[in-house]
């Protein structure tokens, strides 16, 4: 580096901070892009939105979120340590509940928020996300972890800390164990927390010290660092002399202004620093915990609507192929019901199959089931002989050979309702995996479902339900 072009520092830094509000915003954009996408392409049937109405709200409010650049940010903590006053404060109007009550907030409430600071806090005005806009920050208020009924409303707080960008955990004293037990679960959730350290106008400077000193060095030591407790009086209790009507002085207590800067700069200092990384990939975490939960009921909902129809064109190719004399014939119908199985399946499961792919599958599979199949072809070439044999003598022998061409029947057809069967649960792990037989490979996959399936209570069901349906056909 020479004198004609020196080395600028400032230049670099601000170099530093653009790009990194550049790979910000870059980031944002992804998360919005692929929530976008999430929410476009759900492919839930009408039927499969019925009872996901709770967790699709859930994502069309996380891709709002995103789309308005939502802060939210939510104070925990027992009853009576001031969270509600802690969030008022920070309004800097009464709009949450506040009261001696035990447990006032009985429910989640969430109030918009722009952060004001006193005049002498220079440039603190409003609260944005670095690199882009102005954001809307939310502040939800949770009902206490110790209350009555306490058991529903903390699951409740729980799941609002896996949504939430910010965790407020509100004290008023030294930390008692079901704080602590709380304030870890809370930590589970990832997400960045101050511990609030409320109403220290009620101790004298040297206890509310030593309480500080215990919190940090012991309490929290493992769960939080220093720079993440912060001390303030959210609605001090001040004392002003007043003269009453006869002159007389008297002392009142009264509400003071609150003392909640520290706070107020903690969170601004969150917001900065982390910005709409933070919302982005909080919003996302969150997104993908309500699509696993979508996306596993999805398939419960198509197991079952799948379990059916392949039970119905396992009824079908048994019934078929028992009541049909001709061996060509047999063959021919079992894998026309087969394809027809394939691919009314790949609709189920919104996999596009054309004929000819559903009967490449139906190969495939049939080479890795190499036992049931060879099982199949040759009970049915020798049962559908026996089978047109006894169906033709019928009528000389004044109907004596109908009992046996019913049992020769039944059989015939639940040996090839189970292969029918065992095709479909294969092509139904098959779709549910995405079309792909994953890197064990087609045989494998195939073995292990046939090892799961137990043939004999699915061959003793089929010849039950068969032999009541032609005993109904030949009557």
């Amino acid at each position: 580096m020479t004198d004609d072009h020196p080395l600028n520092f400032q230049d670099l830094d601000e170099a530093l901070v653009n790009f990194d509000e550049i790979q910000e915003q870059l980031n944002y954009q992804q998360a919005q892009e692929s929530l976008r996408n999430l929410v476009n392409h759900l492919d839930l049937t009408d039927q499969e939105q019925i009872g996901l109405e709770k967790e699709l709200n859930h994502l069309t409010a996380m891709l709002e979120k995103l789309e308005h650049s939502v802060v939210q940010i939510a104070a925990f903590g027992m009853v009576g340590r001031g969270k509600s006053s802690v969030l008022n404060g920070l309004l800097g109007e009464d709009i949450f509940k506040t009261g001696p009550l035990h447990g006032v907030t009985q429910a989640i409430d969430t109030a918009s928020w722009t952060l004001k600071l006193d005049d002498n806090i220079e440039g603190l005005q409003t609260v944005a996300l670095s690199g882009w806009g102005q954001s809307k920050i939310e502040l939800i208020d949770t009902p206490g972890i110790d209350e009555v009924d306490g058991e529903t409303r903390e699951k409740l707080a729980h799941q609002m800390a896996k949504q939430v960008d910010l965790i407020l955990f509100v004290i008023s004293g030294d930390m008692t164990q079901v704080e602590f037990e709380a304030l870890s679960q809370l930590r589970e959730a990832g997400k960045p927390i101050i511990l609030v350290f409320n109403k220290i106008d009620q101790y004298p400077e040297t206890d509310r010290l030593a309480i500080y000193q215990k919190i940090r060095d012991d309490r929290v030591k493992e769960l939080l660092s220093p720079d993440e407790i912060v001390m303030i009086a959210a609605a001090p209790l001040v004392t002003e002399i007043i003269q009453d009507s006869q002159g007389k002085l008297k002392q009142q207590r009264k509400r003071g202004k609150p003392n909640i800067e520290a706070l107020q700069l903690k969170i601004l200092e969150i917001l900065h620093r982390e910005g709409k990384s933070l919302v982005a990939l909080n919003t996302m975490l969150y997104a993908d915990e309500v699509n696993e939960q979508i996306v596993a009921r999805k398939l419960e909902i198509r197991d079952k609507a799948a379990n059916q129809l392949i039970h119905k064109a396992t009824m079908t190719k048994a019934m078929a192929i028992a009541l049909n004399p001709v061996t060509v014939v047999d063959l021919f119908t079992g894998a026309v019901v087969d394809v027809a199985m394939i691919l009314a399946l790949s609709r189920l499961y919104g996999i596009p199959m054309t004929q000819q792919g559903a009967i490449a599958l139906l190969q495939k599979i049939g080479v890795s089931m190499g036992g049931i199949s060879a099982t199949e072809f040759l009970t049915s070439l020798g049962l559908s002989s026996l089978k047109g044999i006894l169906g033709l003598v019928i009528p000389t022998t004044a109907g004596l050979s109908l009992l046996p061409y019913l049992s020769i029947a039944i059989t015939q057809g639940g040996v090839a309702g189970v292969s029918c069967y065992a095709i479909g649960q294969v092509t139904k792990g098959y779709l549910a995996n995405g079309a792909a037989w994953g890197p064990e490979g087609p045989k494998t996959v195939v073995k292990r479902i046939l090892l799961s399936l137990d043939k004999t209570s699915i061959l003793n069901r089929i010849k039950w339900e068969l032999g009541a349906k032609l005993k109904r056909v030949k009557n």
